[in-house]
Order: C-alpha cells, then structure tokens, then sequence
C-alpha cells in the first residue's frame, strides 16, 4: 500500500525532475540522494528516487531548490514548499553529498561548504563584521553547534554537541564546548 502511495506522489513531483535533468548541478544532486549510501544507479534509478526525496523529506526539497535556484524552481516552491525551518542563503556554495540529518532550525550561511558535510539540528553556520565561515570536506557539525566569523574548519573534523566556534579547526580534528576547544587532533 505504501509502495502505491508512494508511486502516486512521486507523479506530483515529475516538473522536478524535469528541473533536475536540465540542473547544471545534476552531479552534486545525485551526490545529495546517495549522500549516506555507496551507490551509484541508472538514471531512471536516480529520478525515481530524487522523485521519492521530494515527496518524503521536506529538507532535500530545500536543498533541492538550492541547487537550481532559477525562475522555474521558485515557481514550484509555490506549490511544493521548502521547510521553513531550514535556511541556506543563496550565495552560499554547497558540494555534493551533503547528508541532512532533520535540520530543523538550522542557518547555512557560508563562504563555502564542502562534499560529504554533515549536519545535525539547531545548527548555526553565520557571518561576523562580513565574514563567514568555511567548512571543508568531510565535517561533520553535531546538534545546537554554532561556527561564527571567518573560521576555517578543515577536512575530516567533527564539531560536538553545542559547541560554539571562533576559532580555525585543523583537519582530523575534534572541537567541543563553548567557546570550542580542541580535544583530539
């Protein structure tokens, strides 16, 4: 029975994938269906799936809209709206595989976001006197945490639970508290 709901709703969201086949950032959007799987499918696979993403998750279809920012995607917000609680501000770049665990109540507002970034609820990435943040590839960003001014974290690191950053954290490295402190490189 779900399978059949499913399929009906998926019928809704065939204008996205019509969007998303002529997206120039079609590789970045497969990376964001697959982003906590290893996988790499058909075609018909990946529209069928991006089609179920924007029926079920409400987030996807932000970062969805993100990613083909244009006159057809906003009229389509319209009618399938983005989740209110989720903002990503327009300039800032995201790569691929960025895995979304219910970011409610979660601000991406960055000089740039890396492929395979992780990010939890409640999280805070914003700017200070003009500058924001950047986040290198593989961070994962763990619930309530915040990254203020033009910090850099670098690859691989893992900021805690309620942590608030303003310093630069280096590769491999685990940040926590508030203000964070490294604990472990």
């Amino acid at each position: 029975m779900r399978n059949i709901v499913y399929f009906f709703g998926q019928l809704l969201f065939i204008p996205h994938v019509i969007l998303f086949l002529f997206s120039k950032n079609k590789e970045a959007i497969v990376k964001d269906i697959y982003a906590r799987k290893n996988f790499n499918p058909s075609m018909a696979h990946q529209m069928f799936d991006l089609s179920k993403e924007l029926l079920i998750n409400k987030y996807f279809r932000t970062l969805f809209y993100h990613r083909t920012n244009g006159v057809f995607a906003k009229f389509l917000r319209v009618f399938y709206p983005k989740a209110s609680s989720f903002i990503i501000d327009v300039n800032t770049p995201i790569g691929g595989g960025l895995q979304l665990a219910h970011p409610y109540s979660t601000i991406l507002n960055a000089e740039k976001i890396g492929e395979h970034v992780y990010v939890n609820h409640l999280v805070t990435l914003g700017e200070k006197n003009g500058k924001k943040p950047t986040i290198e590839d593989g961070v994962e960003l763990h619930a309530h945490c915040m990254v203020i001014g033009g910090v850099t974290i670098g690859r691989n690191a893992k900021i805690g639970a309620g942590a608030v950053v303003v310093k630069d954290v280096p590769e491999n490295a685990i940040a926590v508290g508030n203000p964070a402190k490294i604990i472990q490189k």
